[in-house]
């Protein structure tokens, strides 16, 4: 359990210091958590609504961010190129993305072919049951996407980091709202790229080389005392 909790950190940091520098990025990802928020709750009680919320609404704030407002340049904070931050990317980078929302933008137009979706619905007799048909459809597309990448995950990593990954996208509205309520206020302050991440970044690097440098006497003594229990070694 410890390495599950630990391994959710590590994505959550990841997530939040590679892809989210931009305040305007972070407050529609506060805007997008809301959302979300509000879609978990009416998934009980009107699941068209809440697929309706979660699409245009949660996602489409959420993912404009990384399109649009997140930087693409170098990024010097970690020393990392957007090529490399896409590489590796657990979740969906943005070529998986695009394939993604192409697919649920597409998804209504199956239904213009065949009105019944292959015997699942009776042909709509007006626009709102159309609308819920869609929404029925886009809520599909939404747990089939969280489930491929995850099972896909088990293949390319492992199953805890897959089970990880959809651990953390099914918080991420609670996890959101904890790291970027404040972006909006910045934001209105002219603050274009959250400076904090910078500081935060630091003072991880200090205590990754504060670990090191632990680690370092101990594997030392480690490997001298085993290097004593090598044949001949007495006599040497």
């Amino acid at each position: 359990m410890n390495g599950f909790l630990a391994a959710l950190r590590t994505q959550r940091w990841d997530d939040h210091r590679y892809y989210h520098h931009s305040r305007i990025n972070q407050s529609l990802h506060f805007v997008s958590a809301i959302s979300f928020l509000f879609s978990y709750v009416m998934i009980f009680k009107d699941p068209a609504i809440s697929a309706l919320a979660g699409w245009l609404v949660a996602m489409t704030t959420r993912q404009a961010g990384h399109f649009f407002f997140e930087p693409k340049d170098y990024d010097a904070v970690n020393h990392a190129s957007h090529e490399y931050k896409e590489e590796i990317k657990v979740g969906y980078n943005l070529r998986r993305k695009v394939v993604l929302l192409a697919i649920w933008a597409l998804s209504p137009l199956v239904l213009y072919f065949d009105p019944t979706l292959f015997g699942i619905f009776t042909p709509a007799a007006g626009k709102m049951d159309f609308i819920r048909q869609v929404a029925a459809i886009w809520l599909v597309i939404g747990v089939g996407g969280v489930l491929f990448r995850t099972v896909q995950l088990f293949f390319v990593k492992d199953a805890q980091t897959g089970l990880v990954w959809a651990t953390k996208i099914l918080t991420d509205p609670f996890h959101d709202i904890k790291l970027y309520h404040k972006a909006p206020l910045a934001l209105l302050r002219g603050e274009l790229i959250d400076p904090g991440i910078g500081v935060e970044v630091a003072e991880w690097e200090e205590e990754e080389e504060d670990v090191e440098h632990e680690e370092l006497p101990r594997l030392t003594l480690v490997w001298q005392g085993r290097e004593s229990m090598l044949p001949g070694r007495d006599a040497a």
